[in-house]
Order: structure tokens, then sequence, then C-alpha cells
């Protein structure tokens, strides 16, 4: 999903939410349920888009159909090296309805969750619409 890479590598945040369904189901690698909808899914990716540095993606793989990709990126987060990877799927219309995120290893993955831990009460307002 070339798209989708060009907007994440642009830290475009603008393009990344364009291309969500509006009930797209986010799983994220450190936390148990998944979260549901554009809005908090929009905010959860600017905020991941903050806390992610030196940021690549290293190879894609996708379905015969197009509608299934997995993304395999490196980068680094609080000075630790996290190896991952998006798992998209897209609806009908071409929108990405199903996102999963895997991380590796152990302490990328404990970073990342500090990080993410650590601006949860923006990434919340940001997806009620109470602060940008």
């Amino acid at each position: 999903m070339q798209e989708f890479q060009d907007a994440v590598l642009a830290r475009d945040a603008s393009a990344i939410e364009a291309l969500l369904a509006d009930e797209v189901v986010f799983t994220s690698p450190v936390a148990f349920a998944p979260y549901v909808g554009k809005p908090i899914t929009a905010a959860i990716l600017r905020g991941v888009l903050r806390v992610f540095e030196d940021f690549r993606y290293v190879r894609t793989i996708s379905s015969t159909d197009g509608r299934d990709h997995v993304l395999v990126f490196e980068a680094t987060v609080g000075g630790k090296v996290v190896n991952g990877c998006d798992i998209l799927h897209l609806d009908e219309r071409g929108f990405i309805d199903d996102f999963v995120v895997m991380v590796r290893p152990l302490s990328g993955a404990q970073a990342l969750a500090a990080a993410m831990g650590a601006q949860f009460d923006r990434i919340a307002a940001e997806a009620a619409g109470t602060s940008t």
C-alpha cells in the first residue's frame, strides 16, 4: 500500500487519516483490547509519528487481490531499536478497515509502551476533538 507508506514517511497525519475507514479496528502491540474508529486510530497514529525516530519501511508483502498488506519497518523509540510490521486490510472501497501492529524485541515494545503511555492523555483528547 504505497499511498500509506508515502504518507507515513512524509509524516503527513492528514493523509494517513484520509486512508482510514470510519470503523477501522486498530490492534496495538501493547494494549490488550483493540481500538475502534477513525478518530482514536488517527490520534494513536499521530502519537506514533511523535515517538518513532529513524522510521523506515524495509519490506512490503501484499496479497494477490491487493486487499491485505504487511509493511515491515524499523525504527527507534527512546533509544531502543524496534522491528515491526503493520498488517493492513482494505475494505471494498480501498480504505484501511483493519490495522494490526506487531513489534519486537521486548525491550523495543516496552519502550514503545512507555512512550505511547506518556502521550495517552493527549491522544484521548485528540480523539475526542478537544485538542489537536
